[in-house]
């Protein structure tokens, strides 16, 4: 692989196939999006088979100067390589997904796709300060659309919304960027992550990421963009909403807010593990009302994604790689329950709950399906639910036993709001004739919903696959917040037992 651009090369195919899609009738731009997304798959597992586990900690390094600091920088580690894993495992099951359902201006439709997908890519692999802001604000252009032309009734105020509440985070961000550029005199974030800024000034310039970071994860309580802008866009926008572009807060956290600003994380865990306890608890209950199924499961995603963040602000091994596993099975599990949800929206065209029953009956494909994604939802052991949300707790635990307390409620109100929604879809008697009449799953819709109900039961079974490539990059940021790293009040010591407990322990062995 030495020597071929390959993340240039991933970021330029669905670059040409959007420009292509723009030209093309409606049969030709699907067929041309789903030609593009396969090959950006393929080129992800090329990738992901290439990549040196245990080797350098920047891969695939690409670098050509622009204008003076400015340069088209690429490079990625484990953490970055299995966001674009799922970003491109991801984007040929929403072009699946819009096959049918999307009629009206195809052309346009599958290039706003296209165009998002080089942009999420970018995100994940940028090096260069500017270019990562660039790819980071730029992805909010071909979703703003999505929501707003092929949206529902109510798309547009979603679609201002969504655009207003993550643009005006982000412009505190720009110029955190300025006077960090000024400070450091280089735009390399790898240098960057190791450079010690001032610890008054990190306090604001943390303030400023994390007005950007906080509105995209969402963290409560400028989370309420999330739900409108889910029910009102199309199936597969939901998807990536949720499975990737939701991530990028996350992955923002990782990369700068914890290397960069280490004084200032620790002066505000406080303010993320509050309004973090405050979300799980919170958007669960409000999940357990909820008539929109879509409504329900994008609460469920501002609890979920609160996890991610307690995790990330445990300061410890643990929590880092419980919240990156955590945010890679959210984005395969409500990726798959809001396909689950447009399977049926396709032939009765509500999302409201009380209109289905039975489907078990009618539809036992698509309820064994939506069975196991509820499962993994719930944190149910052999799904890859329960190996994200088990790793955060326990490196919470380390941490705050309080906090991993409230947050452990999380897992039994999810569990009650999931299994209500599954009894209420799938089981009880079938009250009406057109749910009761609907087919079970297609081929076209067996191909969308396989391949990530192997990929939740895959992490579920042998997480190791996953945690392997992210595990040198998590213990480099754990040694660079060691010097931070509060003291845990649950008297937990994780590493080698202490010397008196080990002669103990070999005296009562004979």
């Amino acid at each position: 692989m030495s020597g071929f651009p390959i993340l240039s090369v991933m970021l330029l195919v669905p670059l040409v196939g959007a420009l292509a899609c723009l030209f093309s009738e409606a049969k030709a731009a699907r067929m041309i999006a789903l030609v593009a997304t396969l090959a950006d798959l393929a080129l992800g597992i090329v990738l992901w088979a290439n990549y040196d586990i245990g080797g350098a900690q920047w891969q695939f390094t690409e670098r050509a100067p622009i204008f003076a600091s400015f340069q088209y920088a690429l490079g990625i580690d484990g953490i970055a390589l299995m966001l674009i894993i799922l970003s491109v495992f991801l984007m040929p099951i929403c072009i699946g997904a819009s096959w049918d359902s999307i009629t009206k201006r195809v052309g346009e439709y599958m290039a706003a796709f296209l165009f998002m997908e080089t942009l999420m890519i970018g995100v994940f692999c940028a090096q260069d300060l500017y270019l990562f802001y660039i790819f980071f604000e730029a992805g909010l252009i071909p979703m703003y659309l999505i929501i707003g032309i092929w949206g529902g009734d109510n798309r547009i105020y979603a679609s201002y919304k969504f655009f207003l509440y993550t643009l005006l985070g982000s412009v505190l961000m720009l110029i955190a960027m300025l006077w960090m550029v000024n400070e450091a005199s280089t735009t390399d974030i790898p240098t960057l992550m190791a450079y010690d800024f001032p610890p008054e000034a990190q306090t604001w310039l943390f303030l400023a990421f994390f007005a950007s970071f906080a509105v995209k994860m969402p963290m409560w309580p400028v989370h309420t963009w999330l739900p409108d802008a889910h029910v009102q866009a199309p199936t597969a926008g939901s998807v990536i909403l949720a499975g990737v572009l939701l991530k990028m807060g996350g992955y923002g956290f990782i990369r700068f807010s914890l290397p960069m600003f280490p004084e200032a994380s620790l002066q505000f865990v406080w303010l993320i593990w509050g309004l973090s306890m405050v979300a799980v608890v919170l958007t669960s209950l409000i999940a357990l009302v909820q008539h929109d199924m879509k409504k329900l499961i994008a609460y469920s995603s501002v609890a979920h994604m609160a996890i991610v963040t307690v995790g990330l602000f445990a300061f410890n091994v643990q929590g880092l790689e419980g919240a990156m596993m955590v945010m890679l099975s959210h984005g395969l599990v409500s990726g798959a329950l809001f396909l689950c949800v447009g399977v049926i929206y396709d032939r009765l065209h509500t999302r409201e709950i009380s209109r289905y029953g039975g489907l078990s009956i009618n539809m036992p494909k698509y309820a064994l399906f939506f069975m196991l994604f509820t499962m993994a939802s719930v944190g149910l052991p052999g799904t890859s639910g329960f190996v994200a949300e088990f790793l955060s707790l326990a490196g919470i635990y380390q941490a705050n036993t309080v906090v991993t307390a409230v947050c452990a409620t999380g897992i039994i109100l999810g569990a009650a709001y999931m299994l209500y929604l599954y009894r209420r879809v799938a089981f009880g008697e079938q009250k009406n004739a057109d749910a009761a009449a609907m087919p079970d799953l297609n081929l076209r819709e067996w191909l969308m919903l396989g391949p990530i109900a192997a990929g939740v039961l895959w992490m579920g079974v042998y997480p190791e696959s996953f945690l392997a490539p992210m595990r040198q990059d998590i213990a480099a940021l754990d040694a660079r917040l060691a010097r931070v790293k509060p003291a845990g009040d649950s008297l937990l010591k994780i590493g080698k037992p202490a010397p008196a407990a080990e002669a103990a322990a070999h005296e009562g062995a004979h």
